[in-house]
């Protein structure tokens, strides 16, 4: 089951901060609902263990992450695949841009899509749905408030 979802984020701060904080391990992590690890393998790979309550299921996602189509400080696609064991399996990217919006203003614009299988995907669409777009918006939420603030 898939599920598409964009939006976009205006962050208090120039384009090549926002840029740096998309690349930084220790940010993604911070910003990732539910990671309990982040590392980078690879000059654009990157692995990650992330938990996660979708409706009454826990699940433990072990994966990799890739970056690919970079455009320093324009954006790139960011993929990944997680496997929760019996719970299922999730696997997504994003396309994400980043536009200046004003001397000390940046728009970051993001396209995402989410496939789910497994236990997990027989939770329902509507829940499916409505969990991926919330953790989705928490992402880019905590994103903005972590380079705001930095």
């Amino acid at each position: 089951m898939a599920v598409d979802m964009s939006g976009e984020e205006r962050v208090a701060a120039p384009i090549e901060e926002v840029w740096a904080a998309l690349n930084d391990p220790e940010t993604l992590k911070a910003c990732i609902p539910g990671c309990e690890t982040l590392e980078r393998g690879d000059d654009d790979t990157l692995s990650a263990v992330v938990s996660l309550k979708i409706g009454p299921i826990k699940a433990r996602f072990n994966g990799a992450v890739a970056l690919s189509n970079i455009d320093p400080p324009r954006g790139y696609t960011i993929s990944g695949e997680g496997k929760g064991g019996i719970a299922g399996f999730a696997k997504g990217g994003a396309d994400v841009s980043l536009t200046e919006a004003g001397p000390e203003t940046t728009l970051l614009a993001y396209t995402a899509r989410a496939e789910v299988g497994g236990k997990i995907a027989q939770l329902g669409s509507r829940l499916i749905q409505s969990t991926s777009k919330k953790l989705a918006a928490e992402f880019f939420s905590r994103l903005n408030q972590r380079i705001s603030s930095g």
